[in-house]
């Protein structure tokens, strides 16, 4: 991913991922995690994943918008 359209996130909601991560690992897992491993895992799944969930997001609410926009049509006299 470019810098320019790398995801920026505040402090409190990239500690709270980390932290999400951590528990996650935790809990499923029985793995302790710690800080910097959650912290590079994060960033793995910002730099590497999250374009395909953005681009799914992007398709699914043009096909939603979509069908809509012919269901629009359908009301043609």
């Amino acid at each position: 991913m470019r810098n320019k359209d790398k995801i920026k996130l505040s402090k409190e909601k990239r500690e709270e991922m980390i932290s999400g991560l951590k528990e996650y690992f935790a809990e499923e897992r029985d793995e302790v995690l710690g800080d910097l491993a959650a912290a590079l895992m994060l960033d793995f799944i910002m730099d590497e994943l999250a374009v395909e969930f953005y681009n799914q997001g992007v398709y699914d609410s043009y096909k939603y918008m979509n069908d809509r926009c012919e269901d629009l049509l359908s009301i043609q006299k």
